[in-house]
């Protein structure tokens, strides 16, 4: 992949002070000062090097704010609405193949072609959803990654349509309205992508959809009690975070210059899950931790595990399962009890 410069890196740093300003400002006035230091802390990081020597590449920039799209989707499904599904990627994966074979195989225009994989992605999560939803836990769970399987297996067999386990590769990025797109452009896009799936899964977590979908999550039968339709709400979450993650494929493709089968294996379904337990289930500020603390986390630990940094990832997810169930979130909500404490005795004074 082809580097990104210097001013993309800045659009993509820029996208995430501006989401963490939001929500800072949506937690706690006192609370974001050191929100946006942390962000602030990774845009120093995220050059030639940073301090202690650490050197990070500026494409896997680029990539960790598009992965911070994906997880906030998947955070919407899992910690909002309950559904443990490992086929977040899958969609991912489908969005990408689906414009680049549009595109580059059959000659669609562009346009054409990010909307028929957009709606492709959509169809795809709408049949998955209707039988997958009806499942509930462990069961769901394996359906779902079941189906990521065998998209993995179709495209890496689907011979020169779909680039077999080479993948589809040497493209250019398309222009657009004959305007080509610069690397600092291309930041703008994906910049957009992450603030734009941030407003619409807090527009619909604040709606009553979200509120549909908690209590669904928490108790589906005293849900259906309310009134609230179950299968609906469960298809429309699956659909809509899905739909969403092929959005994120679409501009991964363009990302660099191929896509492989690789980039969208199973694995990379744990990875969302670590993110999103590690940061705090159901809370979009924890999505985020959670995808910049594995993107920082091999050039941490590799001076010291050298290539066993995955294990660091399990016992860490172990210690978070058992001791700090809200994760890094609950660990700045007891700070953040800490501080307004004192706060609280100066008033009663």
């Amino acid at each position: 992949m082809a580097a990104l410069d210097n001013v993309s890196i800045a659009i993509l740093l820029g996208s995430l002070l501006v989401l963490a300003g939001i929500l800072s400002s949506l937690i706690a006035l006192r609370f974001g000062a050191p929100l946006l230091l942390v962000f602030l802390l990774v845009g120093m990081l995220a050059g030639e090097g940073g301090p202690g020597g650490l050197k990070f590449d500026d494409v896997g920039v680029a990539y960790t704010v598009g992965s911070i799209a994906l997880a906030l989707g998947y955070n919407f499904l899992f910690g909002v609405a309950g559904q443990i599904a490992f086929s977040h990627f899958a969609f991912y994966g489908i969005g990408a193949y689906s414009v680049i074979i549009l595109w580059n195989k059959l000659g669609v225009p562009l346009p054409l072609a990010v909307a028929g994989a957009i709606g492709i992605c959509a169809l795809l999560a709408f049949i998955v959803a209707v039988p997958a939803t009806r499942l509930e836990g462990f069961y769901l769970a394996l359906a779902t990654l079941a189906f990521g399987q065998l998209f993995i297996v179709m495209i890496t067999e689907g011979g020169d349509f779909t680039g077999a386990a080479a993948g589809i590769q040497r493209y250019a990025r398309p222009p657009v309205f004959g305007y080509s797109l610069t690397a600092a452009d291309y930041a703008l896009v994906i910049a957009a992508l992450l603030l734009g799936t941030f407003a619409v899964l807090q527009r619909l977590d604040r709606s009553w959809f979200g509120r549909a979908c908690r209590a669904v999550r928490d108790n589906s039968a005293a849900a259906a009690a309310m009134g609230v339709d179950v299968a609906r709400v469960k298809i429309a979450a699956f659909t809509i975070t899905s739909t969403l993650a092929g959005a994120a494929g679409v501009v991964y493709a363009f990302l660099g210059n191929g896509i492989a089968p690789t980039t969208f294996d199973v694995n990379f379904s744990f990875q969302l899950l670590f993110m999103i337990i590690v940061g705090g289930l159901g809370r979009p500020l924890g999505a985020i931790l959670g995808t910049i603390l594995l993107y920082l986390a091999p050039f941490v630990l590799e001076p010291f595990v050298g290539h066993h940094h995955p294990l660091i990832y399990g016992l860490l997810m172990l210690g978070v399962i058992l001791f700090q169930r809200d994760g890094l979130m609950g660990i700045l909500d007891a700070v953040r009890r800490r501080g307004a404490r004192p706060v609280a005795r100066e008033h009663q004074a």
